[in-house]
This record gives C-alpha cells, sequence and structure tokens, in this order.
C-alpha cells in the first residue's frame, strides 16, 4: 500500500478537492491518518502561518469524512489517496471563544461521560468504545481558543486537553494549533506516533494549487465581475499564474491571494495584469498597493481598520468604529471614514445578528475577513498597549453616566479584554457595577490573567466569586446579589454599599457574614430582654434601642468548643458542641445562657409570609399564597460550598452556614408588617415556647440542578 507521505502527485485525470483546489499531499497524509494506513500516525499536528490555508484544508477533509456531506461530492472524480474510507462522523467540538475546560465538558458531553470532575475525563475517554474502533477526535481553530484574546487560553488548550488526549493510545488526535505549540504537542510522544505537518514548509508546498486558487477567484463563473481579464482564459490563467508566483508558496499565501483578487476585482480602474509591481507578496502588501490604487495613504488604511485588529470578539458594533479608529490614530478620522467604506471593503466582513435582546445599533458588526490581516495591521501599530489604552478610555466615554447596566453590550462585556492588553485592567476592577453587569465567563478569564499581586481587595473577591457566577450562569441581578454578600464577608461593607444604591431590584441585602470554622447547623431563636448581654446593645446609641418589653432575635450556631465567643452545652465533655449566639440583625456575639433562648414556635413561623427549601449548595425562598400550591419563587442563594444549617426568621431573615461561616441576609422586598431587623421575632401569641437545644445537623440534601453547557460542570 501507498505511503501517505509519498504518494505520487495526482494525474490529470484526477480532478482537484472542489473545495480546497489542491493540497494532495497534505490530503493524502490527512487521508492516511483517517484510515490507519500501516505507518501512519495515531496524532497529526496541523499548523502555517496565519492566512497558510489551515482552516481550509480541515474543512475541505472533513468534508469527505461527514457521511452526509461526501453524498453531495464526485469521490470518484478525485485521486483516491485522498479520499478517507466512508466511517462514522469523529467528534469536532467548536472550541473558538472557549476556555480549556469548556472545551474538556463538551467531549464529556459529546460521548455522554459520567464523568463530574475534569480528572476524570481522560479515563473516561481512553476507556470509551466506538463500534470497536480507536475515539477520533479532530480539534480545529485551537488559535482562537478563548473567550479573551490575551489570556493565552490557546497554551492552556494544548497543554490542558490535547497534550493528554495525544498520550491516550486508543484515541487518534487531528489537531490545528499555532506554529509555538506543534514541537511541544508532540514531545513526549514515541517515535512514530506523531506527524506534524507544517504547511508553510517546502515538503508540503502546493504551487500549482495556489494558481488554481487564483484562477477560481478570477472567473465569472464563480462571481467575479466581466473584465479583460477574467472573461479571456488564457490571461485569467496569465494573472492567475502571476499573483501565485508573487505570494509565494509559504507564509500567508493563499489569504494573500486572496485578498489580491478581492482588491483588484472591487477596483480594477488603473489595474494593469502586466505590471509586476501591482502584485502583493504579503497581506502586508495587499494593504498597501490597494490604498494606493484608491489614492490614499496606506496609513490611513490601516488605521481604520485597527480597531477591527484590536477588537475582541466577532468584531465591533458600526456605531463603534469611527470613535474607535478616532482614538487609536489619535486624531479625528470621520472624513476618512465618510469614503472609507471602498478602501477598506475587501478586508471586512458584516455579520448581521437578531434577536429581541440585542439593541438596534448594536445588530451589525464589522470584523475583519481573517486572523491573518489583524495580525499584519497589529504589526504596524507602533505601541499596541498604547492603542488599546486609547480604545479603552473611548468605551469608557460610552457607557451613559457610567452605569454599566446601560452600557451597550460590548462596551460591558469586551472593555476588560481591551484594558487588560493595555496592562490597565487593575485600574478597571474596582467597579462592583461592572462586576455585576459584565458577562462573567469573559470577565473572569481577562482577571485571572493578571497576576496575583497586582489585584486589589475588590478584584480578589470577584476572582474568588466568579466560579460560581460562571458555574450557575447567573443573570445579572443574582450576581449582583451574590457579590455584594461577597463583599460582605470579605470585609468590603463600602463595595456592598454600593451595589444596593445601583442595583436597587436586589433580592436580598447581606447584613453580616461572619467567618466560624466547623458549623454544624443554625437556628433562630429570641431572647429575653433581661438575658442578653450584647457587647454591641451597650455601644448603640439609646434612640436606637428597642423597648425593653421585646424579645432579642438571635442566631444560634452549633460550633466546636473553643469557637471564640460560644459556649459549651457540656463543660465536662470537651467532645460535646458549642453554641454561638448573635444578633439576627447585627451579627453581634452575645454572652447568654443557651438555656435561655427559646425557640420559635410553629404558628410564629406560619405568621411570615416566606418560607425556603433547601439543597445542598441552594436556598430557595418563596412566597406563601392564600391556597397551597400557589406558592412563588421569591430568589435563591447559591454557594460554591454545601450549607451546613438554614434558618428563616418571620420577617424574612435567612441565616445560612457552610463550614467556614455563617450570614444572615434580609430578603426583599420587605413586607409592611414586618418588624425591625434587629427585634426580627414578634412577642408570643400563642403556646408557651420552649427552650432552644442546639441546633441538629440536616441531612445532606441533592445537589442544586445546573444549567447545561460545558461551563455548568463543577471544575477540577
Amino acid at each position: 500500500m501507498t505511503s501517505p507521505t509519498q504518494a505520487p502527485e495526482r494525474t490529470e485525470a484526477h480532478e482537484p478537492h472542489p473545495y480546497i483546489g489542491g493540497r494532495n499531499a497534505a490530503l493524502r497524509a490527512l487521508t492516511g491518518w483517517r484510515m490507519e494506513w500501516p505507518g501512519a500516525p495515531r496524532v497529526v499536528i496541523l499548523t502555517g502561518s496565519p492566512g497558510t490555508g489551515c482552516s481550509r484544508l480541515l474543512t475541505g477533509f472533513l468534508m469527505l469524512c461527514d457521511p452526509e456531506y461526501r453524498k453531495g461530492l464526485e469521490l470518484d472524480a478525485l485521486d483516491p489517496a485522498t479520499v478517507p474510507p466512508d466511517l462514522p462522523a469523529p467528534a469536532v467540538p467548536s472550541i473558538a471563544g472557549l476556555t480549556a475546560a469548556q472545551t474538556l465538558w463538551l467531549l464529556a458531553d459529546h460521548y455522554e461521560l459520567s464523568a463530574t470532575r475534569t480528572a476524570d475525563i481522560f479515563p473516561e475517554l481512553g476507556q470509551l468504545p466506538l463500534s470497536g474502533r480507536p475515539v477520533t477526535i479532530v480539534m480545529p481553530d485551537v488559535d482562537r481558543a478563548g473567550p479573551v484574546r490575551g489570556t493565552g487560553e490557546p497554551a492552556q488548550v494544548v497543554r490542558d486537553v490535547l497534550k493528554p488526549l495525544a498520550a491516550i493510545e486508543s484515541i487518534r488526535l487531528l489537531a490545528d494549533v499555532p506554529r509555538e505549540f506543534a514541537v511541544e504537542l508532540a514531545e513526549g510522544l514515541p517515535p512514530g506516533v506523531a506527524q506534524i505537518i507544517d504547511l508553510d514548509a517546502p515538503e508540503w508546498a502546493d504551487p500549482k494549487g495556489l494558481v488554481l486558487q487564483a484562477e477560481a477567484l478570477l472567473n465569472p463563473q464563480f462571481g467575479a465581475p466581466e473584465l479583460p481579464f477574467t472573461t479571456e482564459p488564457d490571461a485569467r490563467r496569465a494573472l492567475a499564474e502571476a499573483i501565485a508566483r508573487h505570494a509565494g508558496d509559504g507564509a500567508g499565501s493563499r489569504l494573500t491571494v486572496h485578498l489580491a483578487v478581492q482588491s483588484i476585482l472591487m477596483h480594477p480602474e488603473g489595474f494593469d495584469p502586466a505590471d509586476a509591481s501591482q502584485l502583493p507578496g504579503s497581506i502586508g502588501e495587499v494593504l498597501d498597493l490597494h490604498a494606493q490604487r484608491l489614492d490614499t495613504h496606506p496609513r490611513t488604511l490601516r488605521q481604520i481598520l485597527a480597531p477591527l485588529a484590536l477588537a475582541e470578539g466577532d468584531g465591533l458594533p458600526v456605531h463603534l468604529l469611527t470613535p474607535l479608529a478616532s482614538a487609536v490614530a489619535e486624531r479625528d478620522m470621520s472624513e476618512d471614514m465618510a469614503r472609507g467604506m471602498l478602501l477598506i471593503a475587501p478586508f471586512i466582513r458584516r455579520i448581521e445578528r437578531a434577536g429581541e435582546g440585542i439593541p438596534e445599533d448594536e445588530r451589525t458588526l464589522l470584523g475583519l475577513q481573517h486572523p491573518g490581516i489583524a495580525e499584519a495591521v497589529r504589526a504596524g501599530i507602533p505601541d499596541v498597549p498604547g492603542a488599546q489604552a486609547r480604545i479603552a478610555m473611548e468605551l469608557l466615554e460610552a457607557v451613559p453616566h457610567q452605569d454599566w447596566a446601560k452600557a451597550g453590550a460590548y462596551v460591558r462585556d469586551r472593555i476588560a479584554g481591551h484594558t487588560l492588553e493595555a496592562g490597565l485592567l487593575p485600574r478597571l476592577l474596582t467597579d462592583p457595577g461592572l462586576f455585576a453587569h459584565a458577562e462573567p465567563v469573559r470577565l473572569r478569564a481577562a482577571v485571572e490573567a493578571v497576576p496575583p499581586e497586582q489585584l486589589d481587595a475588590p478584584a480578589r473577591t470577584y476572582l474568588r466569586t466568579a466560579p460560581l457566577l460562571t458555574r450557575t450562569q447567573a443573570p445579572a441581578i443574582l450576581r449582583a446579589a451574590l457579590l455584594e454578600t461577597a463583599f460582605v464577608e470579605d470585609g468590603l461593607p463600602e463595595y456592598a454599599a454600593v451595589l444596593r444604591r445601583i442595583v436597587p431590584e436586589l433580592p436580598w441585602h447581606t447584613l453580616w457574614s461572619v467567618p466560624v470554622a466547623g458549623v454544624d447547623a443554625v437556628t433562630i431563636g429570641k431572647l429575653p430582654p433581661s438575658a442578653a448581654a450584647s457587647d454591641s446593645a451597650a455601644e448603640a446609641p439609646a434612640k436606637q434601642e428597642p423597648p425593653e418589653s421585646a424579645p432579642l432575635a438571635v442566631a444560634v450556631s452549633a460550633v466546636p468548643q473553643g469557637t471564640p465567643g460560644s459556649s459549651p452545652l457540656k463543660a465536662d465533655d470537651p467532645k460535646a458542641s458549642a453554641v454561638l449566639v448573635q444578633d439576627l440583625a447585627t451579627g453581634s456575639v452575645i454572652d447568654a445562657d443557651p438555656t435561655q433562648i427559646l425557640r420559635l414556635s410553629d404558628d410564629e413561623r406560619a405568621t411570615g409570609p416566606l418560607g425556603f427549601s433547601r439543597g445542598a449548595d441552594y436556598v430557595r425562598v418563596w412566597r406563601r399564597g392564600e391556597q397551597k400550591g400557589d406558592e412563588k419563587i421569591v430568589t435563591a442563594l447559591i454557594s460554591a460550598t454545601p450549607f451546613t444549617g438554614t434558618d428563616l426568621s418571620p420577617d424574612g431573615i435567612l441565616l445560612v452556614a457552610t463550614e467556614s461561616g455563617v450570614k444572615a441576609l434580609q430578603i426583599r422586598p420587605a413586607q409592611p408588617y414586618a418588624t425591625t431587623a434587629r427585634r426580627s421575632v414578634p412577642d408570643p401569641q400563642a403556646a408557651e415556647p420552649e427552650p432552644v437545644q442546639a441546633p441538629e445537623p440536616k441531612p445532606e440534601a441533592a445537589q442544586a440542578p445546573q444549567a447545561p453547557g460545558p461551563d455548568a460542570h463543577p471544575t477540577a
């Protein structure tokens, strides 16, 4: 059987691949990998410079691997050595914009694995039978991984996903990776297991395919306008050969040819096919020659394209292009933009978006046609961090009244990426409004890319809370509420207060939070005034003191003996629990005899308008209805660690504990007939309350259901 890397060149009897138009040597190698030819590698690493054609080659190959798509191709006309057998389609996860962890969970979901940790995914993949054949995975566009460009996520995907996959002997892997990671991915594998296909290398050159590409782009049969050098076959062929010859067959050649033809066809006036000086040899030369043919300075074209080259995601809303181009150029670009659409037309793409939640001015995005264009434009920017800083300042100006709730989606969700590359992100991470309203996956990725020593306390609180926000896919109001609690927990009440002010619809206000280790359970009780000895009560102004006849609502926690401020239940038993008594409204520790604390009666609990139910890591609060079954969910408190105790007072103070602490939250909106938070329990009305006992730990509840999707899974 013919070796995949030494197969003879195709004869004229074979048609080129209808989508690729060449690359037969590389196609043979990929087909050998797919067919498991003798001596074929188990791991193939496809690489090359931006614009060399890696993505196009991989797309064309996957057409041949898809059983349904094959039906529309004339396979008999192709070189048999480039046509893989009809096998089940490989797994092809779309990882653009995803983190390494999300990519793993995407694979786990595809193969319906039972793993609950990322560490369990690889062993389960290694044991996964698929019709008796090894598992086949194709990983395209690794260079586009990550929700934020500057976080280095492609490197993480290579190290945390691809290298472990390549090490599993039962997996056949084909990955399209940036060149700087190709050798690293192959390292450590036994000889012959991995093959690197670098499309910039001479052994994979395809000069005939490059000519075919240019000729097809110039052909009116495929959409080119009718011009003397497009309608006459010999002239078209001669121009195609000249364009391909100048582009060469190395770095960026496929993109150079494509852009050169588009530039010529969009503005053929003044183009002379016989003038070799009008033919580019690189992507950068395409930009410069196109500007010159339109009587524009090349710098102007690059300045207009610069915001698109520096943009995050799919592109910029149209209305942002002019102000951001002016910011980068440090001059008013309005006049240039007014006549600039023909100038930039060969290099951009429009993305039209629909949906009720998309404002009119953000429905149309402009992006560059290819990352290779962005790389060429960025290479010409003398100070990329400085340009990003000016973009970030312009985006900040676009926030109405500095209210992030009213900011456009691009400004709100993408400004972190710009400030990260500018080196200014730590300065931005002091705004609680941004924390609450920015899309958490992107903001978390950007914050995690900042060295920890550069982060101030608010950013560290956000970073601690971000896994909970991304795992649960919480909406903005719930994100704000969870962050409000986190700021109180971390001793940053001023930031919690800002969130209460700018998000008035918060479902709760956190009254207090105390770090206490080993809390087993909590309950709410009340203490007669004569039995209370609160330090805070002595310090509070007299006018704030409630009537002496009112009992004091208290939080009672079961804690290990020796916990500061606690009272042992059995002084002679060092293993017995102790109780920590706190003012329910303030969290102040109260030196009280536990036997003096009274439980709430069932009637007292029933007087409150709210009830609750608890799972392992969530507490749902619901409003009672007039009849059973009429209850409505008010809110849900979610925790990164399991709850160990929960209780709810009649006037809506939720007391919760985890293994690390206790906190009290006032559920909102407050009821008209609710009492003050400090005296949170009304006077007894029914049976005489019983003295409170040490709260008993409740049984573990089922895990709260989580939203589907890769980021909803727990991390390792």
